[in-house]
């Protein structure tokens, strides 16, 4: 079969990689239907995630139709068309009974931080991913789900990780009716974020980011208030401008440590990699948002240290969110959100790439070039 071969730092190709097979009763084989890029394979790609090893696949969101399964998956058959949950979640672990699904804990055991991943580094497991055309996925009698008839394959594939991501972020925020939220990145899940906030009930949503194409994305998608920070002479002041000196009620950092707007924290965190990434959107959000106030964290960032103002947090007596979406947990509201028209996940899609084109299409969205918001891998034989 056909996979993305990750070669090293901004380095990736197609290879012809060995036929995925059942390795336990719990797998199934799938063939892939849709992969995607997502902002955080991008941290992988720039090399930004310890132990992301020469010849994996990445890719942890993707839709699939069902080609084999071990002898205990009873619930799906041969032919389904799923949609897969970015983490890989075992269904009766200590965490997963608490529906902390992005923790399961059978799912890597090895790990006391991350739970399973499809195509993130062996610091989530080693688990290849979809972007490829053939995926083994580990408990699926669990994981995936079978696409509804009337839902759009592109709106399905969201579904795997930017919906369900951007709408924990706001749930984590825990939003009430007329709230001011801030969200820090207009990326696909910040932009998401955004536009679910008004599910929770935000009285204003405001984001930031420099990329003035993502902003102008987001003033019509969420909808919301945009502003570029390289227009602000300091985004802590505006913050407190803009909210009558309080600041705002929640803060979203949907960013991580790609992240750009400080050249301390881009030596230290980028360059010369001492720290987890540059950490400036934390600090931003930390400091934005009022005492008291919520800060919910869903952008990647590496296990190692970061200069993070943990002091004003204490201070100002802030509670601070952060999680992997328990995607599984989310599905059931989030298919009736995309069902009843209140969210539109394919309308972030801005590109669809051959698979076979897979280099092209990194470096297009590592690049923010042609306007890419979100692209979206098709194998040739789906």
């Amino acid at each position: 079969m056909l996979a993305m071969d990750y070669r090293g730092p901004y380095r990736v190709r197609l290879e012809s990689k060995p036929m995925p097979e059942i390795q336990h009763p719990r797998d199934a084989i799938v063939r892939v239907t849709r992969s995607c890029i997502c902002g955080s394979d991008i941290h992988l790609y720039h090399g930004m995630v310890p132990d992301t090893r020469v010849g994996m696949t990445f890719g942890h969101e993707f839709t699939g139709i069902v080609e084999e399964v071990g002898s205990e998956v009873t619930n799906l058959k041969v032919g389904d068309h799923v949609l897969v949950p970015f983490n890989i979640a075992c269904g009766q672990c200590h965490f997963c009974q608490q529906g902390l699904y992005g923790n399961c804990h059978e799912a890597n055991p090895g790990a006391t931080a991350s739970g399973g991943i499809f195509g993130y580094s062996h610091a989530a497991g080693g688990y290849d991913g979809g972007q490829a055309e053939y995926v083994r996925v580990p408990y699926a009698d669990f994981g995936p789900t079978v696409i509804p008839d009337w839902m759009d394959l592109d709106d399905a594939v969201l579904l795997t990780d930017v919906v369900p991501t951007g709408y924990q972020a706001a749930e984590m925020g825990g939003i009430r009716k007329g709230d001011t939220v801030v969200v820090f990145g207009a990326g696909p899940v910040g932009i998401m974020a955004a536009r679910c906030c008004w599910l929770f009930g935000a009285g204003r949503v405001i984001v930031i980011d420099h990329l003035d194409y993502r902003l102008e994305f987001a003033r019509t998608y969420c909808p919301a208030e945009v502003y570029n920070f390289r227009e602000l002479d300091d985004v802590v002041l505006f913050m407190k401008k803009t909210t009558d000196g309080l600041g705002a009620d929640v803060a979203i950092e949907a960013v991580g440590g790609d992240a750009e707007g400080n050249a301390l924290h881009t030596l230290f965190g980028t360059r010369l990699k001492l720290e987890a990434g540059n950490a400036i959107p934390l600090h931003w959000a930390i400091n934005s948002v009022k005492k008291g106030g919520i800060v919910s964290i869903v952008g990647v960032y590496g296990p190692t240290g970061n200069m993070v103002p943990i002091g004003n947090v204490v201070n100002k007596g802030l509670t601070l969110r952060a999680n992997q979406a328990s995607v599984k947990r989310l599905l059931p509201r989030l298919i009736e959100h995309v069902r009843d028209g209140n969210i539109n996940p394919k309308a972030l899609i801005t590109h669809k790439v051959p698979l076979e084109e897979v280099a092209d299409a990194y470096h297009i969205f590592s690049s923010r070039l042609d306007g890419c918001i979100k692209p979206v891998l098709v194998p040739s034989g789906a």
